[in-house]
C-alpha cells in the first residue's frame, strides 16, 4: 500500500481484505459530515458551497468525508469558469468533453470537486456500466490524459479517498486513473504511454526552424505537390474525416468509433468553438485529416486519418504544421500530441520529429474485487483481433465499433 494514502471509510460493499489493507486510516476521517447540517451551513468553520451556490445544490452534491463533493458538471453552468483557476487545466476537464461522453455513451459523471473551497481541486470520474463489462470508474473514458486539478498534493490524496468511498457505495469493480501516480504514492503503474507537448513560443518561422529537418522537408514536399489544408467545424467536414478514419482504423486492425460519437463532438465541441477539423486536399480530393480540440491555454491533436495511396504526399505533416501555425497565431501556449503506445515506434518517431517535450503518461488502476492495484495490464488495442479487423470490410467494422466501444471505454 502506498505510504500516506488510504481511502476514507469502509463500507459493507468493500471486501474484508480491502478494509484490512486500509487499517492505517485515521479515525477522524471515518466520520462523515451530516448532509442536513451541511445544507444548514452548520458543518463547522468550513464554507458551505450549497448555501452560496444554488446551482450546486440543484446538482445534488454529495458530501463524503468532509472533502470534495461529487458533482455533475453538466448541471453547473459555470463549470468551465471554475476550471480557469487551475494553471494545469486541459480540454478533457471541460464541460464539453463531459457532455460528449454522456450524450454519446450514456456514462454517469461523478466529478469530485472542492474547487469552491480554499486550496481545492477537481478530479473527474465517469461511471461506466454495461451488460458486458462490470460497473467501474474511469478518469476519463476515451481520454489520453486527465490529471487531478489542484495546488496541493494532500488535496489530491483526499480526493482519491473520496473516490474510494463513492466506489464502495456504487459497487464498482475497479477504478482507472489516467493522470499519473502522484496521488497514489508508490502504487504500481497499470499502463504507461508516451506523451508529447510542443511549446508554441516564437514566430511561425522560429517554430518551423526548431523542428527536425526531415519534418520540414515533408511539409515542403506536401506544398510542392499542391496539398492545401482547410479548417472547418461543419458536420460535412466531420463526415469526411470519419470516412477516412474508418479506412485508417482498418489498416491498423481496429474498429472505428461510431459516427454518433463524432456527431456529439460536432454538437458539443466544434459548434461551441472548442475545436476544428483540418482537411488536406490535393486537386480537391481529401487525402488526410485531423480533429483538434482546445481549451484554456492548450490545444490537443486528438484524431488523425489519411488515405494510404496518397501517403507519398506527406499530407499528415502539412495538416499538423498548419495546426501549429494556427494555434500559435491564436496565442495558445502549447499543442498536446496525445498519447502514444510504447510499442508504436513509428508514431513516436513522427511526433518526436516536431521536437516536443516527451513525458510518461502513467495510468493507475485499483481492482476492488481483489483489493489491490493492477500491475502491467496489457494494452487492449494490440492483439490477435488486429489481424481480424484488417480483413473485415469497413461496413462490418463500423457495426462492431458501434456495438462495443461503450463497453471498453
Amino acid at each position: 500500500m502506498p505510504a500516506g494514502w488510504y481511502p476514507i471509510r469502509s463500507s459493507s460493499k468493500l471486501t474484508h481484505s480491502t478494509i484490512r489493507t486500509f487499517a492505517q486510516l485515521e479515525i477522524s476521517s471515518l466520520v462523515p459530515h451530516d448532509v442536513a447540517a451541511l445544507q444548514r451551513g452548520q458543518s463547522g468553520t468550513a464554507t458551505n458551497p450549497m448555501k452560496t451556490d444554488p446551482v450546486a445544490t440543484r446538482a445534488a452534491m454529495m458530501r463524503v468525508g468532509g472533502g470534495a463533493s461529487t458533482v455533475n458538471p453538466l448541471q453547473i453552468p459555470e463549470w468551465d469558469r471554475r476550471l480557469s483557476a487551475f494553471p494545469s487545466v486541459g480540454f478533457f476537464h471541460s464541460r464539453a468533453w463531459a457532455e460528449v461522453l454522456v450524450e454519446a455513451y450514456g456514462f454517469r459523471p461523478a466529478y469530485f470537486d472542492s474547487s469552491v473551497e480554499r486550496c481545492g481541486g477537481v478530479l473527474p470520474v465517469m461511471e461506466v456500466s454495461s451488460l458486458i463489462a462490470r460497473k467501474r470508474g474511469v478518469s476519463l473514458p476515451f481520454t489520453d490524459e486527465c490529471g487531478f486539478l489542484g495546488v496541493e498534493s494532500q488535496t489530491a490524496k483526499t480526493a482519491v479517498k473520496e473516490v474510494f468511498a463513492h466506489a464502495a457505495a456504487r459497487s464498482w469493480s475497479s477504478w482507472e486513473f489516467r493522470g499519473g501516480r502522484e496521488p497514489f504514492g508508490d502504487a504500481p503503474v497499470s499502463q504507461s504511454y508516451f506523451g508529447h507537448t510542443l511549446p508554441l513560443k516564437g514566430t511561425s518561422e522560429e517554430i518551423f526552424g526548431r523542428i527536425d529537418g526531415n519534418a520540414r522537408t515533408s511539409v515542403r514536399k506536401a506544398l510542392q505537390c499542391g496539398v492545401a489544408v482547410d479548417f472547418a467545424t461543419d458536420l460535412g467536414s466531420v463526415r469526411i474525416f470519419h470516412d477516412q478514419l474508418c479506412r485508417t482504423r482498418r489498416r491498423h486492425g481496429l474498429p472505428p468509433q461510431p459516427f454518433g460519437f463524432f456527431e456529439s463532438i460536432h454538437r458539443r465541441i466544434l459548434s461551441a468553438g472548442l475545436g476544428v477539423v483540418a482537411i488536406a486536399r490535393q486537386a480537391g480530393r481529401p487525402v488526410a485529416s485531423a480533429i483538434f480540440f482546445h481549451f484554456g491555454p492548450s490545444a490537443i491533436y486528438k484524431f488523425a486519418a489519411s488515405e494510404f495511396e496518397f501517403r507519398h504526399l506527406q499530407a499528415n505533416h502539412l495538416v499538423l504544421w498548419r495546426a501549429i501555425e494556427r494555434y500559435a497565431a491564436l496565442g495558445f501556449s502549447q499543442l498536446d500530441f496525445g498519447r502514444t503506445s510504447r510499442a508504436n515506434k513509428g508514431l513516436r518517431h513522427f511526433k518526436l520529429a516536431w521536437r516536443p517535450k516527451e513525458h510518461a503518461i502513467d495510468y493507475v488502476k485499483y481492482d476492488f474485487r481483489r483489493a489491490r492495484f493492477v500491475e502491467a495490464e496489457p494494452e487492449r488495442t494490440m492483439g490477435w483481433h488486429n489481424r481480424v479487423f484488417r480483413l473485415l470490410p469497413v461496413p462490418a467494422s463500423k457495426l462492431i465499433g458501434a456495438a462495443i466501444y461503450r463497453h471498453f471505454a
